[in-house]
């Protein structure tokens, strides 16, 4: 466990150094985008505009598959009765949308979800499982004044153990992560 409590408080170091730029604007759930008039009388900063809320998502994207790979790959083993790295996450994933206002969750894509949360919620959700499975590596759209991005997050052999326990092959399947930020529309 304190393997675990060492690599969240790195984690929370890491994104609170890439999050100093992320937008303060609260959120609705990411399904229900809220409208932009009661996002901006709640804002406390400005929200980002769409090129940076498009790159604030990409980092944001590759840090929290960097630390799911490696933390699943060299700290998690299942006889001991860890919670899962991608659980832990969703810790993290709370933080964030606490301070920063960004929802993050994870998305089923190839294979079993783990919890009922990871299946696709809405039409956004549903378009960007079809996109990542005919091989795209990410998926985007703006909507009432937020931006919603889902991209691959590769389950190795090691992932695939529970994702697709029946599996025939030893390939990498693929599972998304969703990020919304608000940002100023155009």
């Amino acid at each position: 466990m304190m393997k675990y409590s060492c690599t969240v408080l790195v984690i929370a170091v890491s994104i609170a150094s890439i999050s100093s730029g992320l937008s303060q604007e609260p959120l609705g759930t990411l399904g229900k985008t809220p409208e932009v008039a009661e996002v901006k009388a709640r804002s406390t900063i400005a929200a980002p505009l769409l090129e940076e809320a498009r790159h604030q998502a990409e980092i944001l994207h590759t840090a929290m598959h960097s630390t799911l790979q490696v933390v699943h790959h060299r700290y998690y083993r299942k006889d001991e009765g860890l919670l899962l790295p991608a659980a832990v996450l969703k810790d993290v994933f709370a933080e964030l949308e606490k301070d920063q206002h960004i929802q993050l969750r994870w998305l089923a894509v190839d294979g079993q979800a783990m919890n009922s949360d990871h299946e696709p919620q809405d039409q956004f959700e549903m378009d960007a499982v079809q996109a990542l499975k005919s091989g795209k590596r990410d998926y985007e759209r703006v909507e009432g004044g937020v931006y919603r991005r889902v991209a691959a997050i590769k389950l190795t052999n090691h992932c695939l153990k529970c994702h697709i326990p029946n599996r025939k092959s030893l390939e990498d399947r693929t599972a998304g992560l969703i990020i919304a930020i608000p940002i100023i529309p155009k």
